[in-house]
């Protein structure tokens, strides 16, 4: 009785703390709400999962968790489910209880919870909050100072999963680790078996890519290597290989859209999405196949892929300064490298570089990173940030041509610059979005 109590009076608390926040606008809004709950009633999130009364689906991985979990609410809201979802990405345990807390009512509830967790954090969410489904993008080297090697990442999912017995997989069976995670009952892949380009911008990257040993010891090698370490790989010596799909499609990429053919037993679909890049494609190819796993059919889906949007970051379409602007979020060298690949090199291009905490104080990333890619860029490159230095240096050294280079530490500053003059190409850090985020409302 006392902590039900406690829930309530959270829920009281955060409201006025939420309201607080607005009026004075000193922030985003989308983790103090959520401290404050876990201060006041610590098994808040125990409490919520009553307020669910169908499925509640979490969403993890390295990339693509925003833009996976936007797809699949967007996807199931389309559909007529009442969802709620940690829509701006915040993704920690704070996070996640703050939009719960913004939310929810005494008589309120929803059909689903569609929720994006940090890898690290997603064992510690499970502690209070059960999930029904488990989808799994990719695993990727990712701020080494928080997450260590990409070992102690799988351990941190692997962990939450067996905590979670009944919980059911949707695994990206392209990716060598991701595909590892079946240790529970139920688990379906999706992945692609040819991806073909049709884009004019050019679709190979310099970045570096992990190598990966079979259990066995031996390394892994690929058949199939569309990017990274994602693609069709075996073990010469034992013969693992790559998992048969559940959902196995083929992909056309164009420069801003792709289109997905993909098999849901033994019937082919085709599916326009978008969104620009293979990367984009990934993420819609794992929402798809979770919306064929809660039984929805080809015109349900396709319906919210049209009418889905871009948000915060993830590939989002702006006017600034009555200009149009494209913001991608950059974060480590492979979803950087992919990003890369399809900037517009006759815009203006802004680099907004932090190494907050939430950014990853380890910023050696950029240098694993493709930036060559930029190498033909035919106006300003802008860098910005706390790192904005260290971004020149590195722009140097990618061979673009040190006239182009503008070093403006100040990112609201470097923003007018670039937006005043045509269209601009942002490529930000995550504290950096932050910030341009809460400047250009």
């Amino acid at each position: 009785m006392i902590n039900k109590l406690k829930f309530y009076l959270s829920l009281i608390t955060a409201r006025c703390a939420y309201l607080g926040i607005k009026l004075l606008n000193r922030s985003s809004g989308t983790s103090f709400a959520g401290m404050l709950v876990l201060k006041i009633c610590p098994d808040f999130l125990k409490f919520c999962s009553k307020y669910i009364k169908k499925r509640i689906v979490t969403i993890t991985g390295t990339n693509g968790k925003s833009t996976t979990s936007g797809l699949i609410a967007h996807i199931l809201e389309t559909a007529h489910q009442n969802v709620i979802h940690n829509l701006k990405g915040a993704n920690m345990l704070t996070g996640v209880a703050n939009v719960f807390a913004l939310n929810i009512r005494p008589f309120r509830r929803f059909d689903y919870a569609v929720i994006e967790s940090d890898e690290a954090y997603l064992s510690k969410l499970y502690d209070y909050m059960r999930s029904d489904y488990l989808v799994v993008t990719n695993l990727f080297r990712d701020q080494l100072d928080r997450y260590g090697e990409l070992n102690t990442t799988a351990e941190f999912i692997k962990n939450a999963i067996d905590k979670n017995p009944d919980l059911k997989l949707v695994l990206n069976a392209d990716d060598p680790i991701v595909a590892t995670f079946n240790r529970t009952k139920y688990a379906v892949y999706y992945g692609f078996e040819n991806v073909e380009y049709k884009c004019t911008y050019e679709h190979k990257s310099n970045a570096p890519s992990e190598v990966f040993n079979c259990d066995c010891g031996e390394e892994l090698k690929y058949s199939k290597q569309f990017f990274a370490q994602q693609g069709h790989y075996y073990c010469p010596k034992c013969g693992y290989k790559r998992p048969e799909c559940n959902y196995p499609a083929n992909v056309t990429i164009y420069d801003d859209y792709s289109v997905i053919n993909i098999e849901n037993r033994g019937i082919s679909f085709g599916f326009k999405i978008n969104l620009a890049g293979l990367y984009n494609a990934y993420n819609a190819l794992a929402a798809i196949s979770f919306g064929f796993e809660c039984g929805l059919n080809q015109e349900e889906i396709q319906k919210a892929l049209d009418s889905y949007h871009a948000i915060f970051g993830r590939t989002e379409k702006r006017i600034i300064n009555g200009n149009p602007a494209v913001i991608q979020l950059i974060k480590n060298p492979t979803g950087a490298s992919e990003v890369l690949k399809t900037v517009d090199l006759k815009s203006n291009i802004v680099i907004a570089i932090n190494d907050n905490y939430a950014d990853g104080r380890d910023i050696s990333w950029l240098w694993d990173s493709d930036f060559e890619q930029l190498k033909n860029a035919e106006k300003l490159v802008i860098t910005s940030g706390t790192r904005a230095n260290d971004m020149a240096t590195r722009l140097k050294y990618a061979g673009i041509a040190q006239e182009k280079i503008i070093v403006e530490p100040n990112i609201k500053k470097a923003i007018d610059k670039a937006t005043m003059n045509g269209k601009t190409t942002i490529l930000p850090s995550y504290t950096a979005l932050l910030k341009l985020t809460k400047e250009n409302k």
